[in-house]
């Protein structure tokens, strides 16, 4: 087992389904802002507020909570209810309640993965709502090392690379966010692959001068992952 390669992996929209509950939380709370705001005129405040909160708070349904009942006091001049606020924190709860949904045969890639790699699961956000999926996703005993951090920052990789013995230039990266599984990888020197999900949250988009200077492959779909690597490293 020891002499696999490692093989990062996100887990966030790339095993699992997690943005669509997000969406789907933030099209609730856009129609309670109603009677005070338009449409884009809440989603452009709540994001302006994710991204002042975001250092502060860090990712997840949490920081995405309290990010909400600010915009609410703030769209609405501060004359928004507590049954309202009330229930942005219900939505909030059945988020942190809600069922792991893995993304199409995940399960049965990671069977095939685990064969050849040591699979090193690397997720960012709340470390007890992090945990809660893995340990829901009935995934949890293919993966040789699991990490929660806070910022997937070229010093986080560093740091988890370095813990675990692992050469950056042999490690490879798997996930659907370019700013946090792609880039920063990179810049350690590793490999990464790109897997888009759907849909995606405005702040793990990356622009054009983000990735400008950076090469890596983008695949359709995680059912490809396994051949690819095979034939990826073996031309190496």
């Amino acid at each position: 087992m020891d002499d696999l390669p490692v093989l990062g992996l996100d887990a966030d929209d790339t095993l699992w389904e997690n943005e669509v509950h997000f969406r789907e939380t933030e099209r609730r709370f856009v129609e309670l802002m109603a009677p005070w705001a338009d449409g884009p005129t809440t989603e452009a405040v709540l994001l302006d507020t994710e991204r002042a909160n975001v250092p502060i708070t860090g990712y997840g349904v949490k920081g995405f909570v309290l990010s909400m009942v600010e915009t609410a006091i703030a769209v609405s001049d501060g004359s928004v209810e507590p049954a309202d606020i009330s229930q942005v924190l219900e939505w909030g709860r059945q988020m942190l309640d809600a069922p792991v949904t893995l993304l199409p045969d995940v399960a049965a890639t990671i069977r095939t993965l685990a064969d050849d790699h040591r699979l090193l699961l690397i997720t960012k956000g709340d470390l007890t709502d992090q945990r809660r999926k893995v340990d829901s996703s009935g995934l949890t005993d293919h993966f040789w090392r699991i990490e929660v951090v806070a910022e997937k920052s070229t010093h986080a990789y560093r740091e988890v690379l370095g813990r675990h013995g692992i050469d950056p230039t042999e490690f490879v990266m798997v996930g659907n966010s370019v700013p946090s599984d792609v880039i920063p990888v990179l810049e350690v020197g590793g490999r990464a692959v790109h897997i888009p999900h759907h849909l995606t949250w405005a702040l793990e988009t990356a622009t054009v001068s983000d990735i400008d200077g950076h090469e890596f492959p983008i695949l359709d779909s995680f059912t490809e992952l396994p051949a690819f690597l095979a034939d990826w490293l073996h031309r190496d």
